[in-house]
């Protein structure tokens, strides 16, 4: 397993970032989550969208060290996407309990 330190070592690495760059030439700086869901950003929509997008291992680098640099091991998302992927969502609670009024 690879640990914070290394992780965050290697995503600064030469080679990470020419590979990410290959990565999103290859997907044409559109997230492939929402390319499978039949929608695609525009610039209409996201003035800026390439800020907007993370290159992902699709096999975890922490289980699989081995296919970090692997193109076909790799997908350009955009944070929404690659948010739900990790389960970084969680639905807040309302505030407003709708049976106090």
């Amino acid at each position: 397993m690879i640990s914070t330190n290394n992780h965050l070592a290697f995503y600064s690495t030469k080679e990470w970032k020419h590979t990410r760059s290959e990565v999103r030439k290859r997907d044409n700086n559109e997230c492939q989550g929402c390319k499978r869901q039949g929608k695609v950003f525009t610039n209409k929509s996201e003035p800026d969208k390439r800020k907007r997008l993370d290159v992902d291992h699709i096999k975890e680098l922490e289980d699989y060290p081995e296919l970090c640099l692997s193109m076909d091991n790799l997908e350009t998302l955009c944070i929404r996407c690659h948010n739900v992927k990790h389960n970084r969502y969680q639905k807040k609670e309302n505030k407003w309990n709708d049976e106090q009024w």
